[in-house]
């Protein structure tokens, strides 16, 4: 039996603002439980975003894509998006310089599952009263393909004046049944159903009530629940949702939804965990997957050393996590629990954390650097013993 270990090739798309400071942290923590498990990683960096497009003109370089594509085993992105004199930087047609990256990956490897957990950890205090760390941990599944998001849009001008905007909603059978039983599936891995009752549940969010496209949704998430008998099946609205979320967030184990409808939900999903800083996503589909915090390249704040990296750490986890499945590897299961349990240890000592985690009980303590927020998860690794 041979005892060589498979070389992960990881490509890192830092792109811009923030995600220049949270990603090498993330790739700092990957480093380390690479030496301390016995993995081997290849990262690959690209540029990209609005920043070098100002330089360059072009988004991204063309190999970028070709080795995402070709040669990658995943692929860790930071965040696009970047201001000139105050404005946004944009394309000639408008859109957000940087913007392509995202969708070229979603779409061009058909990662059609957004997989968003929203977990509240010990150590960082809920935005809701009287909710703990024991109240919420749910994962929100959004179709990421389909839906508004759909290239099909288009504006009517007159002279100069834009007098009107049309963008169509697409829900096809096939990928709303992928992304139902991409949920089915992780409620059942998962094991450990919702906070309340400890019932393993598949939640379908939509407005099937008036539109077509969720009536399609829902009908296909009644046909593929089939499937699955040992699963609850639960139907919300989306307004609903929204309201229940904040009120009862324990109810939830898996939810599932079409693409608009959860891209607003998982954001409030953020602000249960204790803000976007804490909030990690995984883009997934059959043959790769990409993984990213979930927050954006905040211009403002960019090159302060001010940013949370723990979303952008745990989205490292995630990949770790995806990787150990794809590949049938003890070893990434295995660091993906010591990065877990390293950043609960640094969220519960509470003396090392940066300013948007420090308010409730929090309040009091000195806000800490990207760089040592990062430099703290290093070292509760070092501290474990070694698999």
């Amino acid at each position: 039996m041979s005892n060589l270990v498979k070389k992960y090739r990881i490509v890192v798309l830092p792109g811009d603002g923030i995600g220049r400071e949270v990603i090498p942290e993330a790739v700092k923590v990957l480093k380390t439980v690479e030496e301390h498990v016995g993995l081997n990683f290849d990262f690959i960096e690209f540029p990209c975003g609005g920043e070098y497009y100002l330089k360059t003109g072009l988004e991204w370089p063309e190999e970028a894509w070709l080795t995402c594509k070709d040669e990658s085993d995943a692929i860790l992105f930071g965040a696009v998006g970047w201001v000139k004199n105050g404005q946004p930087v944009r394309l000639p047609n408008g859109d957000l310089a940087g913007a392509n990256v995202i969708f070229a990956l979603r779409f061009g490897l058909d990662l059609y599952a957004n997989v968003r957990p929203v977990k509240l950890y010990p150590g960082v205090p809920c935005h809701l009263a009287y909710k703990e760390a024991k109240h919420i941990d749910f994962v929100f599944v959004r179709e990421n393909t389909e839906g508004i998001y759909a290239p099909i849009r288009g504006a009517l001008s007159r002279g100069d004046e834009e007098e009107l905007a049309v963008d169509v909603r697409v829900i096809t059978k096939k990928g709303s049944e992928r992304v139902i039983r991409y949920a089915f599936n992780l409620s059942v891995k998962r094991g450990k159903g919702a906070p309340l009752d400890k019932k393993l549940r598949v939640t379908c969010v939509d407005k099937s009530n008036l539109l077509r496209g969720c009536q399609l949704f829902r009908k296909t998430y009644e046909i593929v629940a089939r499937e699955f008998p040992q699963v609850e099946r639960d139907y919300i609205y989306v307004d609903t949702m929204a309201m229940q979320m904040v009120c009862i967030p324990e109810k939830f184990d898996v939810i599932v939804s079409p693409n608009m409808f959860g891209d607003i939900l998982t954001d409030l999903g953020a602000a249960l965990q204790g803000g976007l800083g804490m909030a990690p996503s995984g883009n997934i589909g059959d043959k790769h997957a990409m993984f990213e915090p979930v927050h954006g390249s905040s211009p403002d704040i960019a090159g302060q050393g001010k940013a949370n990296p723990i979303a952008a750490i745990l989205a490292a986890k995630m990949m770790l996590e995806w990787l150990s499945e794809k590949h049938i590897d003890q070893k990434c299961k295995k660091a993906a629990e010591m990065i877990e349990k390293a950043v609960e240890k640094v969220l519960i000592d509470g003396k090392i954390r940066t300013f948007d985690l420090c308010y409730g009980s929090y309040s009091n303590i000195q806000p800490s650097k990207t760089s040592k927020v990062g430099d703290a998860i290093v070292e509760a690794i070092k501290s474990m013993e070694s698999f």
